[in-house]
């Protein structure tokens, strides 16, 4: 082989290679944009912070920082006692109402009683009333009677004795006979009598008329003080609405004192792992001021920040491969769970902005126009919870459907 076949030789081979380097370069590329894939990932788990609902001198701590727990694993305990005293001072403010009401009910029960009692009263007053006017009545009508009787006895009186001194006259001239004279006095003494009499029983009626009236006006009487007792006893007659409409209150009253009272025991509300544990026994707990940390450890996620040029080849439900850097050698599955659509503006180019709760995807070069990146939740499958950690570096790479 001569000088010249060589030569064509070498550029034969380094066309060859810089073909074959072009062609890698192209697979590369093209395997970057259908199976795209970045570092610039950290592994993420949902936490909350414990903060008790009630405040006290912590009694009891259960936990220590980093220490796993399940579901329904006690955390700690506040000192409970002035909150099993609220509950129980709710608790008798609700039975003195309740005996409250006991006693009202009796006594109004006594007080529609005498109400019935006046109402009684009022009845009787009345039929009372009834029959002394019909007594008197019934007296105004015998003294009518007996004022008839004493007139026809006066006339028969005023006869007999004008008969009388008319023959007694006659009988010295004895015009008439001694026996017709005894028979006139007769008559005159009997009708005399009989006058008396008459008059006594008129006097008698006029007294039993008086009798009547003033039994009337007495029965009258008694029927007005029965109206004016039967209206008090309806005025004293009083209603149980202000005491039962306290049964609300002092029922809200035992559930808050009940509710506290439980929230002085703090429970684990889901498979975690505590951290950020930075106080010991006997630290007193405020309400709403968070004590510590829990990691939820069922569900963890690789969020990684893709470029917005490469989000059109991923989509939800696609299969990924992702390796924290603590393991590298290990291979996790997951599944692309969804992809944000939003992140803290640029403030070079829009100006200050402060939109609330979008991820803050920081561009490294501001000389060089740069594609905004996007985060991308990945579900790990399976994911141990011993090994992984929140904001851990980590490797995401989507394999597709």
């Amino acid at each position: 082989m001569n000088l010249q076949t060589g030569k064509v030789v070498g550029w034969l081979l380094s066309g060859a290679i810089v073909t074959g380097a072009i062609a890698a370069g192209l697979v590369v590329i093209y395997d970057q944009n259908r199976h795209p894939r970045t570092d610039d990932c950290e592994i993420f788990a949902n936490f909350i912070g414990i903060a008790p609902q009630v405040e006290g001198p912590i009694l009891r701590l259960n936990v220590r920082d980093n220490q796993s727990v399940k579901q329904g694993d006690l955390l700690f305990e506040i000192d409970d006692r002035p909150y099993r005293y609220a509950l129980e001072r709710a608790i008798s403010e609700q039975a003195a109402l309740e005996g409250q009401i006991v006693d009202e009910s009796r006594r109004i029960a006594a007080q529609v009683s005498a109400v019935s009692v006046a109402q009684a009263n009022i009845q009787a007053s009345t039929a009372d009333v009834t029959r002394w006017e019909a007594a008197v009545d019934q007296a105004r009508a015998d003294v009518a009677n007996a004022e008839q009787g004493v007139s026809r006895a006066q006339a028969e009186w005023s006869y007999a004795d004008n008969n009388l001194h008319r023959i007694e006259p006659l009988l010295v001239k004895q015009f008439v006979t001694v026996d017709q004279v005894d028979r006139a006095r007769t008559s005159e003494i009997a009708l005399g009598q009989a006058l008396k009499q008459a008059e006594s029983q008129l006097l008698l009626a006029k007294a039993g008329l008086q009798s009547a009236l003033a039994q009337e006006q007495r029965s009258k009487a008694i029927a007005q003080q029965s109206v004016a007792g039967h209206e008090q006893a309806q005025h004293a007659v009083t209603t149980l609405e202000p005491l039962v409409n306290q049964r609300g209150a002092r029922t809200s009253a035992i559930e808050t004192a009940r509710y506290n009272l439980n929230n002085c025991r703090v429970y684990a509300p889901f498979d975690a792992r505590v951290t950020n544990l930075t106080i010991s026994q006997g630290a007193y707990a405020h309400v709403g001021q968070q004590v510590f940390t829990l990691i939820d450890a069922r569900t963890w996620w690789a969020v990684g920040n893709f470029r917005e040029g490469q989000l059109q080849h991923i989509a939800p439900g696609m299969h990924a491969d992702v390796y924290v850097l603590s393991k590298p050698d290990m291979r996790f599955s997951g599944l692309v769970d969804s992809i944000a659509f939003g992140v803290t503006p640029d403030a070079d180019v829009i100006g200050r902005f402060e939109p609330a709760g979008l991820p803050d995807v920081q561009r490294t070069l501001s000389w060089v126009h740069l594609a905004s990146r996007f985060p991308v939740r990945v579900r790990i499958e399976n994911a141990p919870p011993d090994l992984l950690r929140v904001s851990e570096s980590a490797v995401v790479a989507i394999r597709g459907h």
